[in-house]
């Protein structure tokens, strides 16, 4: 790979560029196809930015802030009208043709061997035939799906589903319109968009639509600009927090205490502006309080009866190579896990994975002997 042209088209010296390779820039040639993959933000360059090439460049999906407090975020942050899409609870990805092969990035830019599996099954080859810049950001949801399995949404293992699009060696995204467009046009799966509401009607609509998501177990929406000149933000459900709470409170020391607080926080700020009654109030309480006690004490208990403490999922894959590439995807990663040999089902192979959360284990334990913290 010619470091000097992949430099001179990030806009970032030579020099510069050579110095962060290896260091805040990783260089990989599994899987295949070769490429450039950045740890960081840095030099204007966004995380998760992958470069096959000087002409084969993906840049990091952007990050979408959060309104806190839903109506004057929507005042301050938009001029006119909003769309109003679901944000769906899974593991962003961007899958492009790169070099000749289809490859689906997580968010952190690496090549995802099952999630790169499912886009091949799912996305039809033809739109990159059509459109070979083209780079579809979606979102992996699915009771099957390893890194954020959820059973709320109609998939059988993992399914796909687009949200935004982009171009190869370009930083803009293309807008809620022409990407589901796009998705009615090649038939591919999209997330649900809800409709477009006026600034003044939008808070209460919006709230609505939360209600309702939070108590089928959705996560929240994703609010956009129709015209697509001012940058989309999220807000997300009581429910959606508090379940976030609830799995991390089950491997408490496997987490930073800012995914702790600022769930907490984000449940102070909607209770006060949606104005619940003492009873609605109690009953927040209530689901916060138990989302982070109920799992502690099955840690613990698990613990004093003996039992180790891990993350189980399973996945379900076409190929059997696509297993073991995962293991593989999983070591580079630093994920410490056991895969259980593949049982056949119908359409491929169920491979169930234990994940090992070594903190937890060792912090609870040596609490439950009588350390002291």
């Amino acid at each position: 790979m010619n470091l000097g042209a992949v430099a001179d088209r990030l806009g970032i010296s030579a020099e510069r560029m050579e110095r962060m390779v290896g260091r805040m820039v990783r260089a990989s040639d599994w899987p295949p196809p070769r490429h450039l993959r950045f740890d960081k933000a840095v030099a204007g360059v966004e995380a998760g930015t992958v470069v096959f090439d000087e002409d084969e460049i993906v840049y990091g999906y952007p990050k979408i802030r959060r309104a806190m407090m839903l109506a004057p975020a929507l005042r301050s942050h938009f001029s006119g009208g909003v769309l109003v899409e679901e944000k769906m609870n899974g593991h962003n990805v961007r899958v492009a043709r790169v070099m000749g092969r289809t490859v689906a990035l997580t968010r952190g830019g690496f090549i995802c061997p099952y999630s790169t599996e499912v886009a091949r099954d799912q996305i039809p080859a033809q739109i990159f035939t059509d459109h070979p810049d083209l780079v579809l950001c979606g979102e992996m949801v699915g009771p099957k799906n390893p890194y954020v399995p959820k059973d709320v949404y109609p998939a059988d293992s993992m399914d796909f589903y687009l949200f935004d699009t982009s171009r190869k060696g370009r930083r803009d995204l293309n807008g809620s319109l022409s990407t589901h467009a796009l998705a009615d046009e090649y038939g591919i799966r999209s997330v649900q968009l809800f409709g477009e509401f006026g600034l003044e009607e939008a808070s209460e609509e919006i709230k609505k639509i939360v209600r309702d998501l939070g108590g089928r177990g959705r996560e929240g929406v994703i609010i956009k600009d129709p015209a697509n000149l001012k940058s989309p933000i999220k807000y997300t459900s009581s429910e959606s927090n508090c379940r976030d709470l609830e799995y991390a409170f089950r491997y408490y020391n496997d987490y930073g205490q800012d995914f702790f607080f600022s769930r907490v926080v984000r449940e102070g700020f909607q209770a006060t502006e949606w104005s619940e009654g003492e009873g609605e109030f109690l009953e927040r309480c209530l689901r916060l309080g138990r989302s982070m006690l109920a799992p502690m004490r099955k840690t613990v208990e698990a613990k004093i009866a003996g039992e180790a403490i891990v993350q189980e999922v399973e996945i379900m894959v076409r190929d059997l190579q696509t297993a073991k590439d995962f293991e593989e995807h999983f070591r580079r990663m630093g994920v410490r896990a056991i895969f259980d040999p593949p049982r056949p089902c119908p359409g491929g192979h169920l491979v169930k994975i234990k994940r090992l959360v070594l903190s937890t284990n060792d912090k609870t334990e040596s609490i439950v002997e009588g350390q002291l913290w």
